[in-house]
C-alpha cells in the first residue's frame, strides 16, 4: 500500500489518529528511548513537581503525529524531513490524544509538503503544534 502522491493532496486535506495513554505506553518509550527522567516514571518524585504528578514523554506525543503522516496523510512511503514542536500542555496517563494533521503548503515541483499538526485530549485542550515536512511518496 503506498500513500497519496504530491498531486494527489490538496490544501486542506485532513486526517487524524486517536489514542488513550496508558502507563505501559510511558514505561515502553522510556525503555526504548532510555530516557528515564523521573518526570514521567516516578510518581513520587513528580508528585513534587510543576505538573503535581507523572507525565508522558513529549515526544511520545509527538509520535502518534508520525501515526497520522506515516499511515493516514500522505500515509505509507512518506518521509519526514522536518518537525518543528510546541509542547503547550502535560499529558497525562488515561488521556485519550487525538494527533491531527492538515495540507498547509504543496511544492509539487519539488515533491515536499509542509502540515500543520496539532494534538488535543479528550476534554479539547490543544496539548501540542507543530509543523511538519514531509516528501510524500512518488
Amino acid at each position: 500500500m503506498i500513500g497519496k502522491k504530491v498531486t494527489e493532496l490538496k490544501i486542506g486535506d485532513k486526517e487524524f489518529f486517536q489514542k488513550t495513554i496508558s502507563e505501559t505506553d510511558i514505561y515502553l518509550y522510556a525503555g526504548i528511548t532510555g530516557d528515564l527522567n523521573p518526570a514521567h516514571i516516578n510518581e513520587e518524585y513528580a508528585k513534587n513537581t510543576f505538573f503535581k504528578g507523572r507525565i508522558a514523554h513529549g515526544m511520545l506525543t509527538a509520535g502518534l503525529i508520525s501515526a497520522v503522516i506515516g499511515t493516514k496523510l500522505p500515509g505509507p512511503g512518506t518521509i519526514y524531513l522536518a518537525q518543528d514542536l510546541k509542547f503547550t500542555a502535560p499529558v497525562r496517563i488515561g488521556d485519550t490524544i487525538k494527533a491531527e494533521a492538515e495540507i498547509a503548503e504543496i511544492n509539487t515541483e519539488k515533491n515536499i509538503v509542509k502540515i500543520k499538526t496539532i494534538c488535543t485530549n479528550q476534554y479539547g485542550d490543544i496539548v501540542l503544534t507543530g509543523i511538519a515536512t514531509v516528501k510524500p511518496p512518488k
